[in-house]
């Protein structure tokens, strides 16, 4: 009986030494890889904020390779992006209230679907899939709308997430020669 305890409490131990010590040291590791961006937009009555981390193309091929098609990406690196909105908004001509959401995305090679959820895991991918599994929790999705996709002239090296005015607002998410745009209205 006494083995197992002290079984217990060095497993315990471990895990407490990585969630306090390895943990805030790898993610500071992986910023400056994938710096931290932020997007804003405050006119027309609506006060938007993306925070994101931004990777680097760096001669690889990201959709389709890097980032698999048809499977939910947290779009980004580090964390999953989170979309804020002070406002009650439409996206899409769909209702998004107002909140903070973790931002997902499902490229594919036509459109992308993009997917607002109210929960935001802290990594926003298992650390045992090496990244490649998600923590998502689809009963928290609030919207989740299909965008299509456009194909940039010239590659971008670094995910971009910005907002854009033309006739009407939208959210741009761009990486490699792909791009897509959310309209945003109020």
């Amino acid at each position: 009986m006494k083995l197992l305890k002290r079984l217990l409490i060095g497993i315990a131990s471990v895990g407490l030494l990585f969630i306090f010590v390895i943990g805030p040291y790898m993610r500071r590791q992986t910023k400056k890889h994938s710096p931290e961006k932020t997007a804003t937009y405050t006119q027309n009555d609506m006060d938007l904020l993306v925070r994101y981390s931004s990777p680097a193309k760096k001669d690889r091929i990201i959709f389709g390779e890097l980032v698999p098609y048809d499977e939910v990406w947290r779009t980004g690196a580090n964390e999953p992006t989170t979309f804020t909105t002070a406002t009650d908004i439409l996206v899409a001509n769909y209702p998004l209230p107002k909140g903070t959401y973790s931002l997902w995305t499902r490229p594919g090679r036509q459109s992308w679907s993009v997917i607002f959820n109210s929960h935001i895991p802290d990594w926003g991918v298992t650390v045992l899939s090496g990244g490649k599994k998600t923590t998502r929790i689809p009963k928290h999705d609030v919207l989740e709308i299909e965008i299509p996709t456009e194909e940039t002239k010239l590659p971008i090296e670094n995910l971009t997430i910005d907002f854009e005015r033309q006739n009407q607002l939208f959210l741009g998410i761009s990486w490699d020669r792909t791009k897509i745009k959310i309209p945003i209205s109020k």
